[in-house]
């Protein structure tokens, strides 16, 4: 054969050779796509935030609410989270684990990660004809405010999917080696195919296929590397295509209702707040305060987040963007510090478990309308049992920081905090100024993120005077795609809630639970297992929604006062939402801290255990959750 010349002056093959050409080919067709989605998702988070403020302002300021206002941002957001979910993909920035698949041999986890793109192309395929099948039907529709077609909104589904797709492909064709790429495609398919032919045996499994797709195939994909999002939604086109007759349709449906709370809208939105306050120099200064105070303390700032995340927990409805209003500001500070990123990313995901409770809470808010229990009562039940749960956290943070050599670290004098308090009362004012938008009716949950991001813009340009306009692009692409990652894996997850509904587990799970001897204690205790199980897989909505209505009668009825069932309830969802390797918020953590979830696997334990010990606390104490209610 003749042989030519590699760019880098190394003899090879004229078949080598077009192998090359191929993969310049694909990667200078991926570069260009990725400019032509990042630039539409970057303006999308910009025009979000006008619109949202627009609304408010028109509404507060000059009491003429523009009622198309919320449904222009509805639209806008479901593309905002497709776009999103694209630019990660594109970026390899979707969540996955790869403890097990770090293990094995370099060529063994090589294959493992083409498996991962095999794997999720074999998802997107299944589901981008039933999304263009959803989105046709929603042109039906029209939408009330703006009077136009529901079909420029569920557009962004199939767009995105099939985006995903093209993406995928090009991705494949860059892999060096034709011989991974076929084995790869090649396992998945003889795995796919396997499961068709065993569609006569699992339809006759009944439930037990609960086991099968969401243990047995989720567990499968998570620890063979594939993306989290697409592990959930595999099981459940899975489940459904081969054990029901439910057309797919509905999964994609359940996947855009679990990405279109306009509520989550608030995740983007205070992931740029965060990045704002970082880049304004807000950040330093509330740190700089913050540490001034507890710096010279062992593990002083991780006290610091714990008290963090208690005060803005519930601020956006959202504990994804509670983490990220919180992340941004103290880890760049503990990081220089000498905090480990996997004892960061642990404590953070730890802390959204501990303030589930507090008020204003989505979780309570639905536990109060689909039970009937008093939202008031709920309200004022929650607030200690974060306190204790932050106990038991602390706790642990002294215990592995109590021989931290603070050797390096100063004492600040009184003089210095005062000066350090007066430099950062512009950046601590702005979490009450939030608090107190959403208190006085100023602006929804959703809306006071783009208070927070106009006033931390304001306070860059006139205060910090620290404001790096080369940046904003940057950080929009960014806040884009993390924000698309994590909403993606909420679809998915919703999906799979509504596959485990459709399947009557919820209530045979219900009736067994009434049926256990032992009265109170043993059915909390069960409940207690049960619900970070379900947690780990539903979230708390859908969680509550599904099993709310058919355990709060038996826990009445075996004399368990319902707010105190509630607060033990809603923190053993959270437990199981941020315990890892299932838990979906870890890895919400771990995207919004931008630490790789294998980082904080082991440190998490230590504070899942101290987790569970409050919990247990809460549990065997009523009076923590219902010593204020009077």
């Amino acid at each position: 054969m003749t042989a030519v010349t590699h760019p880098e002056n190394i003899p090879v093959t004229a078949s080598e050779s077009l192998v090359f050409e191929k993969r310049n080919g694909a990667a200078s067709l991926d570069a260009t796509l990725r400019s032509l989605v990042e630039i539409p998702a970057a303006l999308l988070v910009l025009v979000e935030v006008g619109v949202l403020l627009a609304g408010v302002v028109a509404r507060y300021v000059f009491h003429q609410p523009l009622v198309w206002s919320d449904e222009l941002a509805s639209i806008l957001f479901l593309w905002l989270a497709m776009l999103g979910a694209v630019v990660a993909f594109q970026r390899g920035e979707h969540m996955r684990m790869t403890a097990v698949i770090g293990m094995v041999p370099p060529p063994a986890r090589a294959f493992l990660d083409v498996v991962a793109i095999a794997a999720a192309l074999a998802f997107l395929l299944v589901v981008v004809e039933p999304a263009f099948e959803f989105a046709s039907e929603e042109s039906f529709i029209t939408t009330p405010a703006l009077e136009i077609p529901n079909v420029w909104r569920a557009a962004a589904l199939p767009v995105g999917m099939g985006l995903m797709i093209l993406t995928a492909l090009l991705r494949l064709a860059e892999v060096g080696s034709r011989r991974l790429v076929l084995g790869a495609l090649g396992l998945v398919a003889a795995l796919v195919a396997v499961m068709v032919l065993l569609q006569p045996v699992l339809q006759d499994l009944g439930n037990l296929n609960l086991l099968v797709f969401f243990v047995g195939v989720v567990a499968a994909a998570v620890f063979a590397g594939v993306p989290i999002a697409f592990a959930f939604g595999l099981a459940t086109v899975g489940y459904i295509a081969l054990t029901t007759d439910t057309p797919m349709l509905v999964v994609v449906g359940r996947m855009d209702e679990g990405m279109s709370h306009l509520i989550l809208l608030s995740v983007p939105l205070f992931v740029f707040l965060g990045q704002l306050i970082e880049m304004t120099g807000m950040a330093k200064a509330m740190v700089a305060f913050l540490a001034s105070l507890l710096g010279h303390v062992r593990g002083g700032l991780s006290y610091v987040l714990v008290g963090a995340m208690y005060l803005v927990s519930g601020i956006s409805g959202s504990k994804a963007a509670d983490m990220a209003a919180v992340a941004p500001v103290l880890f760049p500070e503990m990081r220089s510090r000498g905090a480990k990123p996997g004892d960061l990313v642990a404590l953070l995901s730890a802390t959204g478990a501990q303030t589930e409770t507090i008020p204003p809470s989505l979780v309570l808010i639905t536990i109060g309308a689909v039970t009937g229990v008093s939202i008031a009562a709920l309200f004022t039940g929650g607030m200690l049992p974060g306190v204790v749960l932050g106990a038991t956290l602390c706790a642990v943070v002294w215990y592995r920081y109590r021989g931290e050599d603070l050797s390096h670290v100063r004492r600040a004098s009184w003089g210095e905090i005062g000066r350090a308090f007066v430099i950062s009362v512009p950046a601590i004012a702005l979490p009450f100024l939030i608090r107190a938008a959403v208190v006085e009716g100023v602006a929804t949950a959703t809306e006071v993120s783009t208070i927070g991001i106009v006033y931390a813009v304001l306070a860059g340009l006139l205060i910090y005077r620290r404001f790096d306009w080369r940046r904003l692009g940057p950080m929009l692409i960014d806040t884009a795609a993390l924000s698309g990652a994590i909403l993606l894996i909420i679809g998915a997850a919703t999906g799979m809630a509504w596959a485990l509904t459709q399947s009557g587990f919820s209530a045979d799970l219900a009736s067994a639970m009434a049926d256990l001897p032992g009265g109170a204690p043993a059915f909390m205790a069960i409940s207690i297992v049960a619900f970070i199980i379900l947690g780990s897989v539903l979230e708390g909505i859908p969680a509550i929604v599904l099993f709310g209505p058919l355990l709060f009668p038996i826990a009445r009825q075996v004399g368990i006062h319902e707010v105190h069932y509630a607060m033990v309830v809603v923190l053993a969802m959270g437990v199981g939402l941020f315990a890892p390797p299932f838990g979906v918020g870890y890895y919400a953590a771990c995207a919004i801290s931008r630490i790789h979830p294998d980082e904080g696997m082991r440190p998490i334990m230590g504070y899942i255990l101290a987790l569970i010990v409050g919990l247990v606390v809460v549990a065997a104490v009523p009076w923590i959750s219902l010593g204020f209610l009077g």
